[in-house]
């Protein structure tokens, strides 16, 4: 049984609560509310549980709670699955993940060859931090060569937050699901560099304490993003994301919907790429 992370789990049965409306669970009004959401009392008349029980654990000072409680405190917060499994781990009630390398060298051969078979298709690929550790051409066409970058800026999430990526039309949207999935990893706070990143970005951007603070949970395995490439102009592109099946590891990569402006604008661009790799 692993140690109970009193603090988050207080932060994140708070956060839950504070989202649910009594009509949304057969509960009436019952006048004025003090704060949003539900009461203290309420989640626990919901969960089956004493209200001194779950004030200790929202307050971060209560008993290992046993998975049965986590249980039927997510039926009651109205959890879906990934959260659900976020609250076991929160609880000890899961494992925590091991913490894996972040080096170039950790990515497999097998991914580096994937890279370079992918010709018109950016791609790359990142670590849990979205570290940028590999990638190929198309990427460099599409965003610049990380390579020329300083290190700290090989990382899509302080990208996202320095104010150093104007172009991305969705970049709020996209920011929120970064940080969802960060959170969702359960990397954090056992992680030492994910810690790092959180604390960093947390006194750097206002922003990012604000997305982090409300404790969302999705995992990512797709999303879009719109950006405008100096060279073809508008793109709304497809980001598909692939899990390194033994690793810690994601692979990046960016389609447009064929018979689309965009797709034939990441021609052009593919195009305009090998002009360049051939000189």
């Amino acid at each position: 049984m692993d140690q109970v992370n009193r603090e988050e789990l207080g932060g994140f049965l708070r956060s839950r609560r504070a989202r649910i409306q009594p009509a949304e669970v057969g509960l009436a009004p019952g006048g004025r509310r003090q704060t949003p959401g539900l009461r203290r009392e309420e989640i626990a008349l919901l969960a089956g549980i004493s209200v001194d029980y779950y004030i200790r654990l929202e307050q971060g000072r209560g008993p290992h709670p046993s998975e049965q409680v986590l249980t039927a405190l997510g039926r009651a917060l109205r959890l879906n699955g990934e959260e659900h499994d976020y609250l076991l781990r929160l609880g000890g009630q899961v494992s925590h993940m091991p913490v894996n390398g972040d080096r170039v060298s950790d990515v497999p051969a097998n991914v580096l060859r994937l890279l370079e078979r992918l010709d018109d298709v950016p791609a790359m690929v990142v670590n849990v931090c979205c570290d940028l550790l590999a990638w190929n051409p198309m990427l460099v066409a599409l965003i610049g060569d990380p390579a020329q970058m300083p290190e700290r800026r090989r990382n899509r999430l302080r990208r996202l937050f320095d104010g150093s990526a104007p172009a991305i039309g969705n970049r709020l949207e996209i920011a929120r699901q970064c940080v969802a999935d960060l959170r969702a990893s359960g990397r954090y706070p056992d992680d030492p560099a994910v810690r790092r990143l959180v604390d960093e970005l947390s006194a750097d951007s206002a922003e990012f304490a604000r997305l982090w603070a409300e404790r969302e949970i999705k995992i990512q395995r797709t999303l879009t993003k719109t950006t405008v490439h100096p060279l073809v102009g508008e793109l709304e592109l497809d980001c598909e994301i692939l899990t390194v099946p033994g690793h810690d590891l994601r692979v990046l990569l960016f389609t447009a919907a064929p018979g689309t402006d965009s797709h034939d604008r990441l021609r052009l661009l593919h195009e305009q790429q090998r002009v360049v790799t051939c000189r």
